[in-house]
């Protein structure tokens, strides 16, 4: 009895120092400006130098990414390139010296290409094709060359090219008819393993063999598969499906003789796995509710490494070194940004390379996430990660978000985002809800939105917003919703399906009209378009009722409440025209709308920049129109008047 009490009183003490110190937290909670939390670091990459002395990293502390080199034992960023124009992101440094792979598109555009940087500095294009988009697929085992993808024969289809870097010639190993999607090459190059989608469900997985040219099938049933990696020996291929099964898990085939084998299965995804360069580890990815979980596996012992405990945060991705000593890990959490680190396999010695937190950012005013989960008007639960502001209470309670992620079959995961944790910084709870079609929970989960976009999974978000409202530190009558892409599209089917539901809208790049996007797929889609047309209706058929009828463009009177849109002119998925009709079509309401454009992005905005502009355009609208009991704050004009004085787009 004297044990149960003390266990009691122990937890009401650990209660109470919990609840003091939130309170603390929220006397002295400072609010940050747009510009520090854009002054916080993106670090993202990692390849090692040869000599294992340095990393090659992209890193946006210029204001967007570009390459740049850090030592292994920690030091000043070195900068490789300085673009200050389209994004460069680091592939890798070459396995035997110091030349190095990148890659850059046109300010967001997707045309990839990939450039050679020199030991002298001097940089190549490799793949100068006018409008032909490359991809990089891998070193090959010996070292000597790599593979990569490019549609400039074909611009719907990615074939598959050998690159010899002695003297960077290429040569065809591939030509892709069909729309396969590669997925591995073995350490000896004649075997070459794609899957083929059905849907956005299952796909088929394929060995091609370069020698005799033969394709065959290597899975049995129809069902979710990706091949991952072939074994150093050439004689098994390891891969990933859910056959038989909610979750995804590993299976080896015997290449020769055909017979399988599990090799790993958790209670959630097994999302992927790959062997270290001479096999020595299986590093293994599990998509563990909204979080990755990482398992590096000893092949000699069949045991997983033991891994650093960084309490607060997790590891998010890992490297390892082509010698297999020594790793690159990220770490971070919702509540921090990724930091990288290197660790020594042997003697566990680590090495953090960065700090990114903004420094005049106390991380103690972050919040950190809670996973929970409601019941939709069916009965079906909906998971959802939370972000409730510390300056919320009983006696003072805060406007809130419902946050839709793209896709359609996307996931709000546990990472850290500036936009969210700027927006609770400044009194808004976010709750990001992984609605029916969300990809993590089961495959029957993940089919459960097909071919009712604009309906179930809208009626998730409702119960969502419903879920808020009867928190005690929400307040039930301001509460909005905010997405991107799939996202944005929600948030307008929100406004206009289901229009007193929520009291505003922040769209950023969301699609409006289903049957122009879903007929102006960009070519390199090709091999996903029909599966899209499968799950969510193919606009050249009788589906095309449907997709007028779920599409907001042509229900613009029905919009009510204030809205923001957001969109970049070069976004290849959704069209600029998207945002541009759906803001004319909303103004006709007499609404309030703003509409920020970026001439120089993409799908999805990159540059601090930008980032800066749009970020502070979401608050100042929120505090506008949700904070403010939707009237404009004194002082300032309102949407109406500035867009009187503005000229039109």
């Amino acid at each position: 009895m004297n044990k149960l009490i003390s266990l009691v009183l122990l937890v009401l003490f650990a209660s109470c120092k919990k609840d003091s110190q939130t309170k603390e937290v929220a006397l002295n909670l400072k609010e940050y400006t747009i510009e520090q939390f854009m002054d916080n670091e993106a670090v993202g990459g990692g390849s090692f130098s040869p000599d294992k002395s340095k990393l090659l990293v992209s890193s946006n502390r210029s204001g967007i990414y570009n390459m740049y080199t850090v030592p292994t034992t920690g030091g000043d960023f070195t900068p490789i390139t300085v673009s200050d124009s389209s994004s460069i992101f680091a592939i890798s440094y070459f396995p035997n010296d110091e030349r190095m792979l990148y890659r850059a598109d046109s300010n967001g555009d997707e045309i990839y290409h990939l450039y050679l940087r020199d030991i002298d500095g001097t940089i190549s294009e490799l793949t100068p094709d006018e409008g032909a988009r490359a991809s990089f697929y891998g070193w090959s085992h010996d070292g000597k060359s790599f593979t990569y993808g490019s549609n400039k024969r074909d611009k719907r289809y990615m074939d598959v090219y050998e690159m010899t870097i002695e003297d960077m010639s290429s040569k065809l190993i591939y030509q892709n008819d069909e729309g396969y999607n590669f997925n591995a090459i073995s350490s000896n190059k004649n075997l070459l393993a794609f899957s083929k989608t059905i849907n956005t469900n299952d796909s088929d997985i394929f060995i091609y063999n370069r020698t005799d040219k033969s394709l065959t099938k290597v899975n049995d049933n129809q069902s979710s598969n990706s091949a991952e990696d072939f074994s150093l020996d050439n004689e098994t291929l390891y891969y990933t499906t859910d056959d038989g099964a909610e979750f995804s898990y590993v299976m080896k085939h015997n290449i020769t003789t055909g017979k399988k084998e599990k090799v790993l299965e958790r209670s959630w995804d097994v999302n992927g796995i790959y062997f270290t360069h001479n096999e020595k580890y299986m590093v293994s990815f599990i998509n563990e509710d909204a979080k990755n979980a990482i398992e590096i596996t000893d092949m000699a012992s069949g045991k997983n490494l033991e891994l650093p405990d960084f309490q607060n945060g997790s590891i998010t991705s890992v490297g390892i070194s082509r010698d297999e000593t020594t790793m690159r890990m990220y770490v971070g959490g919702s509540n921090s940004p990724s930091n990288l680190f290197i660790y020594n396999l042997g003697t566990k010695e680590q090495h953090q390379l960065t700090n990114v937190l903004n420094k005049d950012i106390d991380a103690n005013h972050l919040v950190t996430a809670k996973v929970i989960r409601y019941k939709s008007f069916d009965g079906v639960e909906i998971p959802a990660i939370y972000y409730l502001p510390h300056q919320a209470s009983i006696t003072s309670k805060v406007p809130a978000l419902v946050l839709v992620h793209g896709g359609p079959g996307g996931q709000s995961r546990q990472n850290f985002s500036s936009l969210t944790q700027y927006l609770v910084n400044h009194g808004y709870a976010v709750l990001a809800v992984n609605n029916r079609g969300s990809s993590g929970y089961g495959k029957t989960f993940f089919q459960m939105d097909d071919l009712n976009h604009g309906e179930k999974d809208l009626q998730d978000c409702v119960e969502g917003k419903n879920w808020l409202a009867s928190q005690q530190e929400i307040d039930a009558s301001k509460i909005g919703i905010m997405g991107g892409s799939y996202g944005g599209y929600m948030t307008m089917a929100a406004l206009t399906y289901t229009p007193e539901e929520f009291a505003v809208g922040v769209n950023l790049f969301g699609v409006t009209n289903w049957m122009r996007t879903l007929k102006s797929i960009p070519p390199w889609w090709e091999s996903f378009k029909e599966a899209l047309y499968k799950e969510l209706g193919n606009p050249h058929t009788a589906d095309s009722i449907r997709l007028h009828r779920i599409s907001p463009l042509f229900h613009t009177d029905k919009v009510t409440k204030p809205l923001i849109v957001l969109q970049g002119a070069k976004d290849p998925r959704v069209l600029q025209v998207e945002s541009d009709e759906i803001v004319a079509g909303v103004r006709k309401n007499g609404i309030p709308v703003e509409y920020v454009l970026f001439e120089d992005e993409g799908h999805g905005f990159v540059k601090k920049e930008n980032q800066i502009e749009a970020y502070s355009s979401i608050l100042k609208f929120l505090d506008t129109y949700l904070k403010k009991e939707n009237a404009p704050i004194d002082g300032e004009m309102t949407i109406k008047e500035i867009e009187a004085e503005a000229p039109t787009n």
